[in-house]
């Protein structure tokens, strides 16, 4: 299985249950192919990541939609 890099597995310390869960699978995503960094996009009635070519590998943005 892929290995979180340091700062994917920072972002996720002292996070709930459901936003680890919501959130971690793009993260496995990007560290499988290390090209794109992820976006979280939260918003009160939404949670939900992607991968961004923007963004560098090792990197997440978070923001609002």
């Amino acid at each position: 299985m892929t290995e979180l890099p340091a700062s994917y597995a920072k972002y996720l310390l002292g996070r709930d249950e459901l936003f680890v869960d919501t959130i971690r699978p793009i993260l496995l995503q990007s560290a499988a192919d290390k090209m794109q960094g992820v976006r979280v996009v939260i918003d009160p009635h939404v949670l939900q990541a992607h991968l961004d070519e923007k963004i560098p590998y090792g990197e997440i943005v978070e923001d609002i939609d």
